[in-house]
């Protein structure tokens, strides 16, 4: 029997900008399974990270229901909302969000520490150490190169084992060799500890190693494939 960690009905999410409201993303209804890997496609403009951050509560759908692991996204204020990321999500991002006045180790082990987390700095230097930087533990994200600042904030994302885990174009800034590094400690990380991988990307290859890829057009679920992911 399957279980639903996310679930979006009738989500929509309009923003007010320069030239007056945009309507983002018209009424989505969407069902993501407990550790299912799903891809989000669509060309640029088409609303598949707006549709990201929404699951994440990192933006308040405009009317609709967004639910996660049986708690109401819609009905948190922004406190609550970011407790409930800190305690069940981890978030990847295209630009690493990196905290530059930190190490790569301070960068892990802080946000598990205001989340409680006992022996946290143990806990982000085994993480480092999962991800292939324990050498560059010490080091600041400018010291760092573009590869290599990704997986720092991959370990950050997944250091507190997740339940769901969002990324965000997260080979977008990303060399050839790189970007599939991330992506091979991307699924890993969803082998071993089974969070549910929710991730945008553009790039084919990416999608297709997904268990489901929702594609969007215009703000809409243009398609919903489900299949056997690539090896």
């Amino acid at each position: 029997m399957t279980t639903s960690v996310l679930t979006l009905q009738n989500a929509a999410l309009s923003l007010d900008g320069n030239a007056g409201r945009v309507d983002i993303l018209h009424d989505i209804n969407l069902s993501v399974q407990k550790g299912e890997t799903l891809g989000l496609v669509g060309p640029s403009g088409s609303g598949k990270s707006s549709l990201l951050m929404l699951m994440g509560g990192l933006e308040q759908a405009t009317r609709g229901k967004i639910a996660a692991l049986g708690h109401d996204l819609t009905a948190m204020n922004e406190d609550a909302l970011a407790r409930f990321r800190r305690d069940t999500m981890g978030v990847v991002f295209q630009n690493f969000h990196l905290i530059p006045t930190m190490t790569a180790l301070e960068n892990v082990a802080t946000p598990l520490e205001l989340a409680g987390h006992k022996g946290a700095f143990d806990l982000a230097e085994a993480e480092l150490e999962i991800v292939g930087l324990s050498h560059r533990r010490d080091h600041y994200p400018a010291q760092l190169s573009g590869g290599e600042q990704q997986r720092v904030a991959l370990a950050r994302a997944s250091a507190p084992r997740p339940q769901i885990l969002l990324a965000d174009e997260p080979t977008g800034n990303l060399d050839e060799t790189n970007g599939a590094a991330i992506v091979d400690l991307l699924f890993s990380l969803h082998d071993t500890h089974g969070a549910t991988l929710i991730l945008v990307t553009h790039s084919h290859g990416l999608a297709q190693k997904c268990d489901r890829v929702i594609r969007l057009r215009d703000g809409r679920i243009a398609d919903d494939a489900q299949h056997e992911a690539a090896e």
